[in-house]
């Protein structure tokens, strides 16, 4: 299903676009597949065990699954006001840091970012090498290795192949999921699960974290798939496409995992791939399970890789003032991120669920204040008006650094580090805290805040209106 007016642009296997903007005649896509994307990035392993976490760590069935319904919408909304940016812009996700920190400066979240997709897809790796071991019975290494190569070619075909893999994995995804329900509740009241309550505020918090922790990390990347929609597209449906499909699908993927926490124990957590496969008893089905959770981990994996092009290509040409990247750079980029994931895959698989979570948690410090000061910044100062030329000069209107950006961002990772509290770090002030972790909260709001306060002082560089490289009389409105 096209947009109206899109018939223009040529249909190609292979995208030809990185990190340059996409000019309106070769805009196509629906808010439908926004929907179907997430929902199917979202209906998958990981986010099964994310949400086990909320009862292996010590939580209840009821309250965890109420806080990670919160979390779910606070994140999904904070990762969905990111998507409803590519429309607009018509660029990648983090080449629009650089209003806020400035060409070079934008660089400092840019290495985090890459930092987060190696991390992310390193765990998926796992999962799936697990699946995909026993669906085509190697070792999983083997499986790792070969997962690897599909993300790769995926993640090189683009943009299109992206999003198609995205309807095919919603669709894998809801029938799989209702089956694996109908399975793991079998012969279980879910009356009695959900009477399983003795609320803590640190353990609600933690599932308030854990989801909104797993929506906030797409914030840095979920553009990247919604700007080749026609700039006509409404920001408010495309916000609610994105953010309806990203929170529906990790809602369910972790309310099947607390229950099958609850109901399971100790044979679920560190065997979650062998216990989910099991409810599929043997034979045709358990191998159709094993091919679904492998098809799952690929479209995000892929997503990660996908990204990591534009975040390393950001990189490279904020230093060198290019609009754009070569194939066979873009490539090369791929094959460098993939490698990374595969080879912390291959080196840390047998102390998954524990580092993860650890990751999880703490990545979260330094994407709050990243995502406060973006939005704000697009909403609330800038109120959409970006120079896209001056994106890639160093000498243009957002200079090389922007020191306002820079300090509130630092200031803004550091004021959560004595309330962070993961198995990986524990911050001074969480043991007057009572354990819980506040850290994402401040996070938001304080860079926020600051940022917006800041950032006043400089409205003068703001242009009266969004200057594209494409549209005629565009140069007119460079005047702030």
């Amino acid at each position: 299903m096209e947009a109206p007016g899109s018939g223009a642009a040529p249909r190609k296997l292979i995208e030809r676009r990185s990190i340059d903007y996409i000019p309106e005649s070769e805009r196509h896509g629906s808010l439908f597949s926004q929907f179907t994307l997430w929902l199917g990035a979202n209906l998958q392993v990981t986010a099964v065990v994310t949400g086990a976490l909320a009862v292996v760590l010590g939580g209840d069935v009821f309250w965890s699954l109420a806080g990670l319904l919160v979390g779910q919408v606070i994140g999904g909304a904070v990762m969905a006001l990111h998507g409803a940016q590519g429309p607009q812009l018509g660029l990648p996700q983090m080449i629009s840091s650089r209003v806020q920190f400035g060409v070079y400066g934008a660089i400092i979240p840019l290495v985090l970012v890459c930092i987060m997709y190696v991390g992310f897809s390193a765990g998926g790796m796992v999962l799936a090498g697990q699946a995909l071991g026993h669906f085509l019975g190697i070792g999983s290494t083997s499986a790792i290795l070969v997962f690897a190569a599909l993300v790769v070619m995926l993640a090189a075909l683009g943009y299109r192949t992206i999003h198609t893999m995205g309807r095919i994995s919603s669709i894998v995804g809801v029938l799989a999921f209702l089956y694996l329900f109908a399975s793991l509740l079998h012969g279980h009241d879910i009356g009695a699960l959900l009477q399983n309550r003795h609320f803590t505020v640190g353990s609600f918090l933690l599932a308030v974290s854990l989801s909104a922790s797993w929506q906030i990390a797409y914030g840095p990347y979920v553009a990247d798939y919604s700007r080749y929609l026609p700039r006509s597209t409404s920001a408010l449906k495309t916000f609610l496409a994105v953010g309806a499909g990203s929170v529906l699908g990790a809602q369910v993927s972790m309310v099947f995992g607390v229950f099958a926490a609850a109901l399971a124990g100790d044979r679920f957590a560190g065997h979650e791939v062998s216990f989910i496969v099991g409810l599929g008893a043997s034979g045709a089905v358990a191998a159709l399970l094993y091919l679904t959770i492998a098809l799952g981990k690929l479209t995000i994996t892929t997503l990660n890789a996908y990204g990591s092009v534009m975040s390393v290509a950001a990189i490279i040409t904020g230093f060198g003032g290019q609009r754009t990247i070569s194939s066979r750079a873009r490539l090369g980029f791929i094959l460098l991120m993939v490698g990374l994931s595969t080879a912390l895959a291959l080196a840390g698989e047998r102390a998954f669920l524990k580092e993860f979570s650890a990751f999880l948690l703490f990545l979260l410090a330094f994407f709050t204040p990243w995502s406060a000061i973006n939005l704000v910044d697009y909403y609330f100062v800038t109120r959409e008006r970006y120079d896209v030329p001056a994106l890639s000069d160093p000498d243009g209107r957002y200079g090389r650094w922007n020191m306002a950006g820079i300090v509130v961002y630092a200031l803004g990772v550091l004021v959560q580090m004595p309330l962070i509290a993961t198995s990986f770090y524990t911050g001074a002030w969480v043991a007057a805290l009572g354990g819980v972790d506040i850290s994402w909260i401040v996070g938001l709001l304080v860079p926020a805040l600051l940022y917006y306060l800041v950032s006043r002082a400089r409205l003068d560089q703001v242009p009266k209106a969004l200057i594209l490289p494409d549209e005629p009389g565009a140069a007119k409105a460079t005047g702030g």
